[in-house]
């Protein structure tokens, strides 16, 4: 336990300090804060960025004034309990819990905040310590409840502080962490232990989603192998052929420019020589991209016939029959492996490697369609959720405005089809409809969501993770609260046990503590 005494020796960091500006008054820091808030509810792009303009400070200190001013007003108004009557000892681990959970902020620069606004324990040791106190009593794996068994979709990665690897197993359909662990490899005994772990708190694997690192696919073998594994889609189709789509357009363009700049030396050439010369190479130019654009066309025709066949519904909302489509892929991978480019051989063969798998998900989808089948709901009604489904997952995967849009329209279209017929049930239908397909799982994007959630602690903490850190970063993803997308308003544990959280995060963490020491509160207090 932490010594309690800290709070009463006065740290002065070395080094040259911030200064505070005169000029930004309490009354216009509030003002920033609501008005960061008020972006921040509405979703409106842009606004965040251009409040630092306005004021010419960084995005960093809207951000953190923001947290400042939510905080305050739970503390003030809110109703949890222990938030609420945290305005004396508590309020220092409210402080640093917030700003490092919430704010993203390092344990610095939760020192420096805490010390403007005079709240104890705001050296940086003591944050720290008081950090790793609080994730040494969380355990970073998951238990099921007494005498229960929870089967459950593993989603598996690994994620890199520098070089060390962090072995992150997840539901993807809770969205909730069920373990986090900082390894020394990730070879196959790694991650079979860690499934192991798993098992021994009575969670078990009933579907397996990874990429195809050989340690990962030597452990499904050696430990899983009488469950089903499905690969990870975008890694094994958009990183290995979508990447070259990207290189050959790039490459296509390159050389458009080239021709259009040897073109334009053609008027400054004054001999007959030079001309010649200059005339050759425009002409080597303008084949060489001819070449490129014609290669591009096809690949990219080609990338798009097999992305079409992983789609689980055809244009009509009925299951797509995975045997036609493996043979649809396969034959779009005989015309590309044609083409005879090296680069564009050697993607086809590693795709060829992992097709026989690649499709799995489509026995998933065949009992969740079967079971679908049987609601008191209109056959047409049905594809056209079918098909809205299917855009709205094409939407939240799109990157490009153009894209979204489209399947923003796509989705409303036919959800519009199918409130038709629906009429008042259209909403419930609509949610067990998404609900149910949802589970249909095609890749391991959900980890690379929870990578983008971990990834700002690890660059706050330089890459010297540790495994109380981890711990803490999964207790708090597991009982927040999402603030919007398709789980907004639900936690991932609300959505992992169907029970209802009726607690903040911080207060079931002070709930553990309570349990794990109660000499905690009981010397604080």
């Amino acid at each position: 336990m932490p010594n309690m005494n800290d709070h009463a020796i006065n740290m002065i960091p070395k080094g040259p300090q911030f200064a505070r500006r005169a000029d930004l008054t309490p009354e216009i820091r509030l003002g920033i804060a609501h008005s960061a808030l008020k972006a921040q509810k509405t979703g409106k792009w842009g606004e965040i960025t251009q409040l630092a303009r306005d004021f010419k400070i960084s995005r960093t200190f809207v951000y953190i004034l923001a947290s400042l001013l939510t905080t305050t007003s739970m503390i003030i108004f809110g109703a949890t309990p222990a938030i609420t009557s945290a305005t004396n000892h508590l309020l220092p681990f409210v402080y640093i819990l917030t700003l490092r959970m919430e704010g993203h902020c390092s344990i610095e620069a939760i020192s420096a905040i805490m010390k403007r606004f005079e709240i104890s324990l705001s050296s940086v040791g003591s944050v720290s310590q008081y950090l790793n106190y609080f994730g040494s009593l969380i355990p970073n794996t998951l238990s099921a409840k007494a005498n229960e068994t929870k089967l459950v979709v593993f989603l598996c990665d690994e994620i890199f502080s520098k070089s060390t690897p962090i072995l992150v197993t997840v539901d993807p359909i809770s969205s909730v962490i069920l373990k986090i662990e900082l390894a020394d490899s990730r070879k196959a005994d790694d991650w079979k232990a860690h499934w192991e772990c798993l098992e021994n708190n009575g969670i078990y694997a009933i579907w397996l989603v990874t990429d195809e690192g050989q340690g990962l696919t030597k452990a499904h073998k050696d430990a899983l192998a009488n469950i089903v594994r499905q690969p990870d889609t975008y890694h094994a189709i958009a990183h290995v052929i979508g990447k070259l789509v990207k290189q050959i357009e790039d490459a296509a363009y390159s050389a458009i420019r080239k021709e259009q700049e040897r073109e334009d030396k053609l008027d400054s050439a004054r001999s007959d020589d030079v001309i010649c010369r200059r005339i050759e190479a425009a002409v080597e130019a303008s084949e060489r991209a001819d070449d490129l654009i014609c290669l591009y066309d096809s690949v990219h025709y080609l990338y798009l016939c097999i992305l079409e066949n992983l789609l689980v519904f055809d244009q009509n909302g009925n299951l797509r029959n995975r045997q036609e489509a493996t043979e649809e892929i396969e034959q779009a991978l005989n015309m590309l492996n044609e083409l005879g480019v090296p680069k564009i051989k050697k993607a086809v063969k590693t795709m060829r490697s992992t097709l026989p798998e690649l499709l799995n998900y489509f026995e998933t989808a065949r009992t969740t369609v079967e079971k679908l089948m049987t609601l008191p709901i209109h056959p047409e009604a049905l594809k056209a959720l079918f098909l809205a489904w299917q855009y709205r997952k094409g939407l939240i995967k799109s990157k490009n405005v153009k894209s979204r849009q489209y399947n923003k329209e796509r989705e409303a279209i036919y959800l519009e089809i199918a409130c038709d017929y629906l009429r008042d049930d259209s909403d419930s239908m609509r949610y067990e409809v998404y609900t149910e397909l949802d589970r249909i799982v095609q890749s391991s994007a959900l980890v690379e969501c929870i990578n983008s959630i971990i990834r700002p602690y690890l660059n706050n903490s330089k890459n010297l993770v540790k495994q109380e850190m981890l711990n803490l970063i999964m207790f708090y993803h597991n009982h927040r609260r999402y603030k919007a997308g398709k789980r907004k308003g639900k936690t991932p544990m609300e959505l992992f046990t169907g029970e209802a959280q009726k607690k903040d995060w911080i207060e079931l963490l002070f709930d553990v503590l309570k349990e794990k020491d109660p000499s905690f509160f009981a010397f604080s207090g």
